[in-house]
């Protein structure tokens, strides 16, 4: 994934859907995605797991809680890179105008949630 998008997105299309780069905190209160905040790689979408990072646990977690984000299904979204760092990209997969959009009208003109 490009270090900074131009438009202060975390998310670029791709031929099947979206690469999403998110920012993970495993051991949180509860499980949620709160809006876009910036990393050294570029902006990240802030994703609280309660899961810890054991065995993939935190993993799963980020990927079902983006997932009913989104309000797709919990298949649509795998892990692409980053699987020990705080810092992954996502392989978000479906339409990739309505993954756009739906993620734009998600994050909204403040990007943040």
């Amino acid at each position: 994934m490009d270090r900074a998008r131009a438009d202060g997105t975390p998310w670029r299309p791709t031929a099947g859907g979206v690469a999403l780069r998110v920012r993970v905190t495993p051991r949180a209160a509860r499980d949620g995605v709160e809006g876009i905040e910036p990393t050294a790689d570029g902006p990240a979408l802030k994703v609280r797991v309660r899961a810890v990072p054991d065995k993939g646990e935190a993993n799963a977690a980020v990927e079902a809680a983006v997932a009913r984000w989104l309000g797709i299904g919990k298949s649509a979204v795998t892990l692409a890179s980053g699987g020990k760092s705080r810092v992954k990209v996502l392989a978000v997969t479906g339409a990739t105008d309505a993954l756009v959009a739906r993620l734009a009208a998600l994050v909204g003109p403040g990007a943040s949630r």
